[in-house]
């Protein structure tokens, strides 16, 4: 067993603080506590359900479930990647406009999982398919910057660089391996069709949100 898990962006560094991703990982985290207070009650609430959804009803839940998660590793492994990749697109397409592309890409990824699987009952919660819109920004933008990633293979662990292009690219042709399946959580589960989408608003979209040229 073997993962890759990113880091930072080893090959540049943010012109200014990245205050809206901070901001977006403290929403998640906040959240994520009134999970555990509120239970499965709460998720039930603000989860999105496309059966329902394709009924008309629970629209909200298409914002709401991108801040949801079905456990400590769900929400922690999502934060890192956004982490990883977050920052330097901020920095490319501002404070506000970066918030919007995350929240725009969050939705679009819900509702592409919705129109893959309408009659589903399964509940898709958590931040994955806005991270993945990110992703599908930053290998658009910065294709060879070298990742720091930590690489684990049984016992082995160790510190390396991975070209962007490489790593992100990898990651979605898993994420289309895989197409169609549900990533099952503690409450549910995030469906690898909205990273698809989410992946794919980012790259068709990335260059529109740009505030200045990418640099390097």
């Amino acid at each position: 067993m073997g993962a890759v898990i990113p880091l930072s962006d080893a090959s540049r560094r943010p012109r200014s603080w990245p205050g809206a991703t901070v901001l977006i990982i403290v929403v998640n985290a906040f959240v994520f506590f009134q999970e555990l207070v509120g239970g499965n009650a709460f998720v039930a609430r603000w989860a999105a359900v496309p059966a329902v959804i394709s009924s008309g009803h629970s629209w909200v839940t298409i914002f709401t479930a991108m801040f949801l998660h079905g456990g400590w590793m769900h929400i922690i492994g999502n934060m890192v990647f956004l982490w990883a990749f977050g920052p330097e697109m901020e920095d490319v397409m501002g404070h506000v406009r970066y918030v919007v592309f995350y929240l725009l890409g969050g939705v679009i990824a819900m509702l592409a999982q919705v129109a893959a699987a309408p009659l589903s009952t399964v509940p898709c919660i958590g931040a994955s398919g806005a991270i993945a819109a990110v992703m599908g920004a930053f290998i658009v933008t910065y294709p060879r910057d070298r990742i720091k990633s930590l690489l684990i293979i049984l016992i082995f662990i160790r510190i390396t660089f991975i070209p962007a292009a490489l790593l992100i690219g990898i990651w979605f042709l898993i994420q289309l391996f895989n197409a169609g399946a549900v990533a099952n959580v503690q409450s549910g589960g995030v469906a690898y069709l909205a990273h698809v989408g989410g992946f794919v608003f980012g790259v068709a979209t990335a260059r529109l949100w740009r505030r200045k040229p990418a640099w390097g």
